[in-house]
C-alpha cells in the first residue's frame, strides 16, 4: 500500500465516511427491525431502547443521546481528544439517522429477525470501531475502566448487559429477550469479524534447504519482507534457518507456488493471525 493511500485510509475524511456509514446501519437495524419486534441490544442502545419499550417517551435516538451526555462529559477528560471527537460525530450521526430512517424491514419470522438484526448491529458497531472512535456509551466507559483501572472491556461490558437483560425480564416478554441475547452474541461476533477484516494475515513459516532463494522469491515475487529464525532439527541436530513471512490471504496462493515449484520437500506451517501491526500492514489503534 503507498504512502498516501494508507495516509487516506487513517485520514480523518475516511473515519468519518466510515462513522457516518455506520450510523446509517445502526438506525436501519433498530429502526429497521428492532422497534418492530420489540428487540433490545447489549449497551446503551439496548437500555435507551428498554425505556422507550417501558415509558413510551421520546424515541430511541433521543434516549441515546440523552443517556450519552454524562458519558461523554467524563470521557472529554479521561480519553484521548481524538476517540471523544470521533465518538461524539458516530452518536450524533446516529441519533441524526434514527430520527430520519422510518422503514420496516419484511422480516416476519422472529428468529431470522433476531439473526438479521444481530447481524446489522454488529456490522454497525465494528465498522465504528474500525474508524478509531465508537458509538460512546458503554464503549467509553469501558475505555476509561481499562485505562483507570485495568478492568476488562469485556467484563465491564458484560456486567452491564447482564443487569440490562435483567431488566428486560422484568418488562418484556420472555421471548423476546431470549431472541435479544441471541442477536447481541451475533453482533459481538461480526463486530469481531468486521474489526480484524481488513487485518487478518497469514504468517507462513518455511523450513526448506534452500531460504536464501526462499527470501529472494518472497521479496521479488510478493513485495514482502522476510526474517530468519535460527532453529535445530531433532532428528537430524543439523541447524537450520527457517523463514518466516507474513502474507495476505490473496498471496498465500502464490507463495504456496512460488514455496513448492523451488523446494518440493518444503515444510510449510500457514497459521491465521487477528492483527498484524508495523510497516507495510496496519497501524496501531489508539482510543
Amino acid at each position: 500500500m503507498t504512502t498516501w493511500i494508507r495516509k487516506y485510509a487513517y485520514g480523518h475524511v475516511w473515519c468519518l465516511s466510515l462513522m457516518t456509514l455506520a450510523g446509517l446501519i445502526l438506525a436501519v437495524s433498530i429502526n429497521g427491525i428492532g422497534v418492530h419486534q420489540q428487540f433490545i441490544a447489549g449497551g446503551f442502545a439496548g437500555l435507551s431502547l428498554l425505556l422507550f419499550y417501558v415509558t413510551g417517551f421520546l424515541n430511541p435516538g433521543a434516549w441515546l443521546v440523552f443517556l450519552n451526555i454524562p458519558v461523554f462529559l467524563l470521557g472529554f477528560f479521561l480519553v484521548s481528544k481524538r476517540f471523544f471527537l470521533y465518538s461524539l460525530y458516530c452518536l450524533l450521526a446516529t441519533a441524526f439517522f434514527l430520527q430520519i430512517v422510518r422503514l420496516e424491514l419484511p422480516v416476519q419470522d422472529p428468529l431470522l429477525a433476531a439473526l438479521s438484526y444481530g447481524c446489522l448491529l454488529g456490522a454497525g458497531m465494528g465498522i465504528s470501531l474500525r474508524s478509531f472512535g465508537s458509538t460512546g456509551g458503554l464503549d467509553i466507559i469501558g475505555v476509561i475502566l481499562y485505562q483507570k483501572f485495568n478492568i476488562n472491556i469485556g467484563q465491564s461490558s458484560f456486567i452491564f448487559n447482564m443487569a440490562l437483560f435483567s431488566l428486560g425480564f422484568m418488562f418484556l416478554q420472555t421471548d423476546l429477550v431470549l431472541y435479544s441475547l441471541i442477536s447481541v452474541f451475533l453482533t459481538a461476533v461480526i463486530a469481531d469479524y468486521f474489526m480484524s477484516l481488513f487485518n487478518q494475515r497469514k504468517m507462513v513459516l518455511i523450513i526448506t534447504a534452500f531460504p536464501e532463494l526462499m527470501v529472494s522469491l518472497v521479496s521479488s515475487k510478493l513485495q514482502r519482507g522476510s526474517t530468519y529464525i535460527y532453529g535445530q532439527g531433532a532428528y537430524s541436530g543439523k541447524r537450520k534457518k527457517i523463514v518466516l513471512t507474513v502474507v495476505n490471504n490473496f498471496q498465500l496462493k502464490r507463495l504456496e507456488e512460488l514455496i513448492y515449484a523451488n523446494d518440493p520437500e518444503a515444510f510449510v506451517i500457514i497459521e491465521n493471525t487477528f492483527n498484524v501491526l508495523g510497516r507495510g500492514f496496519s497501524k496501531r489503534m489508539l482510543f
